[in-house]
């Protein structure tokens, strides 16, 4: 079976193509600056454990266009994987923002489209773009199942006491205003790998997602029961470019003290803040070279990215009563060493004994960075959210 995986952003369509059921992509690629002048499209063909990478650079309007190129390049002669988009039977489309209205995956209709489109209001960065990567996806693959994936769906199972706001009942009742969280498709991969490699199903788990965007989640026995981002994804652990938790009073006073309207606080903590803000970078990579070139507000901002990180270890390893093992994934949480040891050290109470030396060495793969005698888990998890949406796509269609 041909699963084609598809994550539509506002200027971009990111890809990958599993000949189900092998679990590992026949092809994979990434449209960027799509709209702009110079659209790149970055396309990776794996054959025999080879990798072929076929770049161009061209003139991309809109997400319809894009798709008809990847259409293209999955049929080109050459380097082609399918003689005919026909044959892709299936196609799996990630979307952030589910709402209350999708707590599990489930087919594409008229129907959930237009409530896709609805819930925009509480994604307009991120639910409009799939929407219009649905409908282009689907005069592209028009023989395929289309089935949605939501971001948000893993969280659903959170408790109310977990997911309300203290604020007057009819914001959640009318409005929607609660806790949703996202990172759920990596949460969920992670934690059921890491619960496979224990051989434990009632782990108690804590999730640490790591990237430019960042979230936690606690997990019991393979279900939520907590998770750092909020109503969208801001709230929580210091980011690339995200504030995180912040005191509101900060935002009356921009405003009523300042002079800044909505859209300027808008702009400052979702794109002006977080390790940007107070380093003046947003990768993580830029920021270890500041440190090492003796810059204080660098390092600084690492310590407080940690110990931001560490506080909420504590409150789920808390909210579960006890914790088996915490996972490191995503781009920062795989590849940044000294970030892991920051986060466990000075842990001995909560059960866990790290092993520094075992976590200086770069490796591929689910391992673990702790002691023998760790009471609790520490492992890397490399995410694979594609996959994870393929997996759900196919369980979807065989029930």
């Amino acid at each position: 079976m041909n699963i084609f995986v598809v994550n539509c952003g506002s200027s971009s369509i990111k890809y990958q193509l599993f000949k189900w059921p092998s679990e590992s992509p026949i092809c994979s690629g990434l449209v960027e600056r799509i709209g702009l002048e110079e659209s790149i499209i970055t396309h990776k063909v794996f054959v025999n454990d080879q990798e072929q990478v076929i770049k161009r650079v061209l003139e991309l309007p809109d997400h319809d266009a894009g798709m008809k190129e990847v259409g293209m390049l999955l049929t080109e002669p050459g380097i082609g994987v399918i003689q005919n988009p026909e044959e892709i039977e299936v196609v799996g489309h990630r979307i952030v923002h589910g709402g209350e209205s999708f707590v599990e995956t489930c087919k594409v209709t008229p129907d959930v489209k237009e409530e896709i489109k609805r819930l925009a209001i509480l994604a307009p960065l991120h639910n409009p773009g799939h929407y219009v990567g649905i409908n282009v996806a689907e005069h592209i693959f028009s023989k395929a199942t289309h089935v949605v994936v939501f971001d948000t769906a893993f969280h659903s199972t959170m408790p109310e006491k977990a997911f309300r706001y203290a604020i007057p009942e009819n914001f959640y009742k009318d409005y929607g205003v609660r806790v949703y969280g996202f990172h759920g498709t990596s949460h969920k991969y992670v934690s059921e790998e890491a619960i496979a490699h224990l051989n434990k199903p009632d782990a108690k788990l804590i999730t640490i997602h790591l990237g430019n965007g960042c979230s936690m989640a606690a997990v019991d026995g393979g279900k939520c029961i907590d998770t750092s981002m909020g109503l969208g994804p801001l709230d929580g652990l210091i980011m690339g470019t995200r504030s995180g938790n912040i005191d509101p009073s900060v935002i009356f006073y921009l405003v009523n003290q300042l002079g800044y309207d909505i859209a300027q606080v808008d702009t400052l903590l979702n794109k002006r803040s977080g390790m940007l803000g107070l380093t003046g970078f947003s990768d993580m990579r830029d920021i270890l070279k500041a440190i090492d070139a003796g810059d204080k507000n660098a390092k600084l901002a690492y310590d407080m990215y940690a110990y931001r990180i560490k506080k909420y270890i504590g409150s789920y390893a808390a909210a579960m009563n006890g914790l088996d093992a915490i996972i490191f994934t995503a781009g920062v949480g795989e590849n940044d060493p000294d970030l892991r040891e920051m986060v466990c050290c000075d842990m001995e109470f909560l059960g866990i004994t790290f092993n520094a030396e075992e976590n200086k060495i770069r490796a591929k793969g689910l391992r673990e960075l702790n002691l023998p005698d760790s009471r609790v888990k520490v492992l890397v998890v490399p995410t694979n959210e594609e996959l994870e949406i393929a997996k759900q796509c196919f369980e979807l269609i065989q029930n």
